[in-house]
């Protein structure tokens, strides 16, 4: 009898989540990853919905062993927003089927699982339990932007989320760009789409105007853009940004 624990699996997802298009999976995402989503039984999903619509697009290039309605798909819980990951203890039964021996798969919404994403804290818990994690390779938004962004790669931080309030929000930019300037390292935020437009206007308000901004836009999508650019230079030349495709703004002081 076998007592080895299965894997915790990270598959990586598409960035087209809300664009209204699909990309061609094969055009971002290796064909391993698509033969072991194939394979998978059990998921842990950020969300049970697009995880199905994820699996519908793979089982059209890559059978699934089981038919979907087959497949066991949970939900992460979901912590308040800036909250730490629960204890590994509360985690211990979404990783069930791993120590019975199967593996799980885990996917985001987007990209790879556990980074700027709530999976983070089930990774955890596996390595307290011993399963072997496993991560597969798939597109990043962030470091995709940061590549593209010809800003610092030798330093940098993801900083998530600014304030909704807009006094504080104003502090913490002028906050990072202090932090950007000292230490020469790029900083890495994103928005909720429809508060993209918002986000870039306070980011041309209140950094310095020779501070260098860098925004991406749907990034893997044909109609994707990367722009870098001072804030002097976005200020004589202001963009619109899509309220439903996701951005990655990044800056570094100098």
């Amino acid at each position: 009898m076998n007592n080895a624990p299965g894997q915790l699996i990270l598959v990586p997802n598409t960035l087209d989540l809300g664009s209204g298009v699909d990309t061609d999976l094969r055009q971002v995402l290796p064909d391993g990853v698509l033969e072991t989503a194939a394979r998978l039984a059990h998921w842990v999903a950020e969300n049970a919905k697009t995880t199905r619509a994820f699996l519908k697009r793979v089982d059209a290039l890559t059978p699934l062993a089981q038919p979907l309605q087959a497949l066991s798909i949970v939900e992460l819980p979901r912590p308040p927003k800036g909250a730490n990951p629960s204890p590994p203890a509360d985690w211990r039964p979404l990783l069930a089927p791993a120590l019975q021996g199967h593996d799980i798969g885990l996917i985001s919404e987007a990209g790879l699982p556990a980074v700027a994403d709530p999976g983070a804290g089930l990774v955890q818990a596996a390595h307290a339990l011993k399963i072997p994690v496993r991560a597969l390779s798939g597109p990043s938004s962030l470091m995709l932007a940061l590549a593209a962004s010809g800003l610092n790669g030798q330093s940098f931080a993801f900083v998530g989320y600014l304030p909704v309030d807009a006094g504080e929000r104003a502090a913490r930019v002028r906050e990072l760009e202090s932090v950007s300037r000292r230490a020469g390292q790029t900083q890495l935020v994103i928005e909720t789409p429809y508060r993209n437009d918002t986000l870039l206007a306070a980011l041309v308000s209140q950094l310095r105007g020779d501070t260098l901004l860098s925004v991406s836009c749907g990034l893997t999508l044909a109609s994707g853009w990367t722009r870098t650019d001072t804030v002097t230079q976005w200020k004589s030349a202001p963009a619109r940004m899509r309220a439903d495709v996701p951005a990655v703004f990044s800056f570094l002081a100098r």
